[in-house]
């Protein structure tokens, strides 16, 4: 398996993946100031079409990524306005090690851990 940084996000209130929710990568510098690395959209199945990072682009460090879920919830006409935007800030420690951030959603609230 190759060294990559990928995520999904399944929304749990619809029981299903959460397509059309914006992802942000972002990098912390040694100042602690996030500069974005790239972003991307989450497809049919809650996932996007290319790694956050590919093992080349790997590197140990802080990370944060933002799922722009407040817009994701205005698409699906849902009722909740609580969450706009969920921060998820981790350490990539061995960059040749896989790193899977999934963001389990929900209009009150969410969950996230380290997948494989």
């Amino acid at each position: 398996m190759s060294a990559e940084l990928t995520t999904h996000v399944l929304d749990t209130s619809r029981e299903g993946p959460a397509a059309g929710v914006t992802v942000t990568l972002q990098r912390l510098d040694s100042a602690g100031d996030a500069v974005t690395i790239t972003e991307g959209t989450t497809n049919a199945d809650g996932r996007l079409d290319e790694p956050l990072l590919t093992d080349d682009e790997m590197e140990a460090g802080t990370y944060q990524l933002l799922f722009d879920v407040g817009d994701y919830y205005r698409q699906q006409s849902a009722d909740s306005t609580f969450l706009e935007t969920v921060p998820v800030r981790f350490v990539i420690v061995d960059a040749d090690e896989p790193y899977h951030v999934p963001l389990l959603l929900s209009p009150g609230g969410y969950t996230t851990y380290r997948g494989s």
